[in-house]
């Protein structure tokens, strides 16, 4: 297992002991998704929580009218329909690799026996849960109080590499704006 992995770890759980970071990290198993090929379709239970070691996971829905991003997960980012692990309900999200995708992926019954392999794991867990839902907060009053500029100018200023890997229709949902909306920003701001 990678060293990269265990800080992650460490950076989303908190402060984890040096044995107990190894047997963490030790229940995460390598794979490779190809550009194209699903981590999860919706529909499906997720069983699974990826670590995304290189690549992008593209999470998104498709309506009647369109494909909807959701997020897009880069290295060092954690990837699965949180809802359909925990609860084991059926996806709402498709996952998809943008690109050759490797990832480091530990099963919902692995995941599940961490709190017997380590005591303070619902502590631990609770903290990384609340930081998910932090991220969803701030992202939630981004698009409630920022206007579409204000939003493409920090996503931009967050996530620049992003805007030469993938295609910028799925920028333009996850920031939720119309592709015309997206390019008239992104000439002004090239401009």
């Amino acid at each position: 297992m990678t060293n990269q992995l265990e800080e992650y770890i460490k950076s989303y759980f908190g402060v984890v002991k040096a044995d107990q970071l190894k047997e963490i990290s030790a229940l995460f198993k390598p794979l490779f998704i190809k550009k194209g090929d699903y981590f999860l379709r919706a529909g499906r239970q997720s069983d699974k929580l990826g670590f995304v070691q290189s690549g992008l996971l593209r999470v998104f829905v498709e309506t009647e009218e369109k494909e909807i991003t959701q997020w897009i997960s880069s290295k060092g980012q954690f990837a699965t329909d949180l809802s359909s692990l925990v609860f084991e309900t059926p996806s709402r999200w498709n996952i998809q690799a943008l690109v050759d995708t490797e990832c480091y992926a530990i099963s919902r019954d692995a995941y599940n026996r961490i709190g017997t392999l380590i005591p303070e794991w619902h502590h631990l867990e609770k903290l990384f849960i609340v930081r998910c839902f932090t991220l969803m907060e701030d992202r939630i009053f981004g698009h409630l109080s920022m206007t579409a500029e204000e939003r493409y100018n920090a996503f931009f200023e967050q996530n620049r590499e992003l805007f030469h890997q993938v295609p910028l229709q799925h920028i333009a949902s996850l920031l939720g704006m119309t592709p015309e909306t997206f390019s008239r920003i992104r000439r002004k701001q090239l401009d």
